[in-house]
């Protein structure tokens, strides 16, 4: 969804020529409420569920249960996380739940303007998290897997058509 100026929601807000947003469902629902995508056009679509990774050859640290994930990012050295819906759920969630916020604050770095994996792949960070769909098509970087189920934030994504769209009816086929 990005950040900022840049920001679907804010594209959206701003004007710009578009037919059909898909975005966290959440984000889609706020649009909603504010008249700028067409009331009864937000259909879920897809679910994604949040993913690890590591530089391309590096280990891949275990995180198949909680206690094991938090062990992993209290041994990095550096974690990414983006700055969108699985960041926010890692940063504000997560992170105090394992009781760990204060012990990785120092070397989290929110990645605002491209996927995680890309940070990764260059190294500037040890492990990354991001939605799964973000994370497989990165190259340089290898898919450590799913966060374990106790852990887990499953995001809804959504379709909607913007009010202002010329195509209403190409958008609405579109989505269904």
């Amino acid at each position: 969804m990005g950040a900022g100026q840049g920001s679907i929601p804010n594209r959206i807000r701003n004007g710009e020529a578009v037919d059909v947003v898909i975005m966290a469902e959440a984000a889609l629902q706020e649009l909603l409420r504010e008249g700028a995508l067409l009331r009864g056009s937000g259909v879920p679509i897809a679910r994604s569920a949040i993913g690890m990774c590591v530089r391309a050859g590096a280990p891949r640290p275990a995180i198949s249960t909680v206690d094991a994930l938090r062990q992993t990012m209290l041994a990095a050295k550096s974690i990414a996380y983006s700055n969108s819906v699985s960041g926010q759920y890692l940063a504000r969630e997560l992170f105090p739940r394992l009781g760990i916020a204060g012990q990785v604050q120092g070397k989290c770095r929110r990645i605002d303007q491209e996927r995680v994996g890309a940070v990764v792949a260059r190294g500037e960070a040890e492990i990354g998290f991001q939605q799964i769909s973000e994370l497989l098509p990165v190259k340089g970087i290898d898919y450590a897997g799913p966060l374990p189920a106790e852990a887990q934030r499953v995001t809804v994504f959504a379709a909607g058509i913007v009010a202002k769209s010329g195509n209403r009816r190409a958008a609405g086929k579109f989505i269904r």
